[in-house]
C-alpha cells in the first residue's frame, strides 16, 4: 500500500461512522436493560459511593450471537472491520477527541460539589484535557468511565473476530493465529467475567476522565492490542509443538498471577480477613496486603499482565519487532505506572507504606529490586 492509498484508508466513511454509533448505541441500551450483579464502588471522599451494573459478560455474549446470526443471513459481513480497519481507526480517534471536549466543556461548567462530578479545574488547559475534570461523569445514568472501558474490551474481542473470519475466508489458519486467538478470548472472557474486580482498580476510583482514558479506552486498547492479529492476517508463521507448549505455558503462569494478585487485591478490600492461599492474611497497619501474591513482589499482578502480553504475541515467531509493541509498551507503561503507584502510596500511607517496602523489597518482578 502505497502512502496515498495509506492517507486514504484512514479517512473517515458514512459506513464507519454508522458502525461506531452502532456499537456505542448497542452498548448503552444493553448496559441499562440486561441483568447484572449490581456492584458497590468504592467511598469516594464526601461518603458516597456509585453502583455498577455489571452485565459486560451478557452484553458480549448476545452481541456476538446477533452478529453471527446476522453473518449467517448475509444482513453484514463478519470482515467488515478487517476491511476498513484504517477507517474504523481514525474514527474512533475523531470520536474521543471529540468527546474529551465535551466532556471538557461539560464538567467546566459544573456546578456540582459532590465527588463525582465536582470539577477539578487546574487552569492548564492541556492538563484539565488530558487528565479530565470530574471524576465519574455521566450521561443518561451510564458511567463513562466503566461504559468506555468495556466498549474498549468488546471493540478487541470483535476487531479479532473479524480478523478471524478474514483470514477463514482467504486461507487456512494456522496454528499461530489460533493460538492467538485462543489467549485473546480467554483473556476477554475473563475480563468480563470478573467485571466486578474493574471496579476497584485505580482508573475507576481515582483517575479523572479526560483524553487519556478516553483515547486509551476506545482507541489504544482495540486498535494496539490487536497488532499481532493484524501482523498474522498477512504473514504465516509455523510453530513447532514444542514452541506452542511453551507458549501455552507461558500465557498459564502469567494469567494465574494476574487474575491471582488482582483476586486476591479485591477480596481484601472486601473482607480484609478473607484467608490467602488457605492462610489469614497478613496486614501492615490495618490497610495494607502482606500475603499471597502481594508477599512475593509489591506488584505482582503487573507481572502476570506482561507474562499474557508477551504470550500473545509468541505465537508470532520472532522475525519482525512489529508484533511485540504491546508487550514492550506494557512494559514501560506499569514500570511509569509502579513508580507511581510507589509515589502515590508513600504519600497515603506514610510509615505504613515504609514497613512493607521493608518487608516486600521486590517491586514488580520478584528478587529485582
Amino acid at each position: 500500500m502505497d502512502l496515498s492509498a495509506l492517507l486514504l484508508s484512514l479517512i473517515p466513511s458514512w459506513t464507519s461512522v454508522a458502525m461506531i454509533l452502532l456499537f456505542f448505541t448497542y452498548l448503552a441500551i444493553v448496559g441499562s436493560l440486561l441483568p447484572g450483579k449490581v456492584v458497590p464502588g468504592a467511598v469516594l471522599s464526601d461518603g458516597t459511593r456509585l453502583h455498577y451494573r455489571c452485565n459486560g459478560l451478557l452484553s458480549l455474549i448476545v452481541l456476538v450471537f446477533l452478529l453471527g446470526i446476522g453473518g449467517w443471513m448475509d444482513f453484514i459481513s463478519l470482515t467488515a472491520i478487517a476491511d476498513r480497519g484504517l477507517e474504523l481507526l481514525s474514527t474512533t480517534f475523531v470520536f474521543s477527541v471529540f468527546m474529551t471536549f465535551l466532556l471538557y466543556i461539560t464538567g467546566y461548567n459544573s456546578r456540582s460539589q459532590s465527588s463525582s462530578l465536582k470539577p477539578r479545574v487546574t487552569g492548564n488547559f492541556i492538563h484539565d484535557w488530558w487528565f479530565g475534570i470530574q471524576l465519574n461523569p455521566q450521561f443518561m445514568g451510564i458511567d463513562l468511565k466503566f461504559y468506555f472501558v468495556r466498549a474498549g474490551m468488546m471493540g478487541w474481542l470483535l476487531i479479532n473476530l473479524s480478523v478471524l473470519a478474514n483470514c477463514i475466508q482467504v486461507t487456512d489458519l494456522s496454528r499461530s493465529m489460533i493460538l492467538y486467538q485462543i489467549f485473546c478470548v480467554l483473556y476477554i472472557l475473563d475480563y468480563f467475567f470478573f467485571e466486578e474486580y474493574m471496579t476497584s482498580t485505580w482508573d475507576i476510583i481515582a483517575e479523572r476522565l479526560g483524553f487519556m482514558l478516553v483515547f486509551g479506552d476506545l482507541v489504544w486498547i482495540p486498535f494496539t492490542f490487536s497488532i499481532q492479529g493484524w501482523w498474522l492476517k498477512d504473514n504465516e508463521v509455523e510453530l513447532t509443538t514444542a514452541a506452542v507448549v511453551a507458549n501455552c505455558l507461558v500465557f498459564l503462569i502469567g494469567y494465574l498471577v494476574f487474575r491471582g494478585a488482582n483476586k486476591q487485591k479485591h477480596d481484601f478490600k472486601k473482607n480484609p480477613k478473607a484467608h490467602i492461599w488457605g492462610r489469614p492474611p497478613k496486614i501492615i497497619g490495618g490497610k495494607l496486603l502482606a500475603s499471597g501474591y502481594w508477599a512475593i513482589a509489591r506488584h505482582s499482578n503487573y507481572l502476570g499482565d506482561l507474562l499474557v502480553a508477551l504470550s500473545f504475541s509468541l505465537p508470532c515467531g520472532i522475525s519482525s519487532p512489529v508484533p511485540y509493541f504491546y508487550p514492550i509498551y506494557l512494559f514501560v507503561l506499569l514500570i511509569w505506572r509502579e513508580r507511581r503507584d510507589e509515589a502515590r502510596c508513600a504519600q497515603k500511607y506514610k510509615e505504613v507504606w515504609a514497613e512493607y517496602r521493608y518487608l516486600v523489597p521486590w517491586r514488580i518482578f520478584p528478587y529485582v529490586y
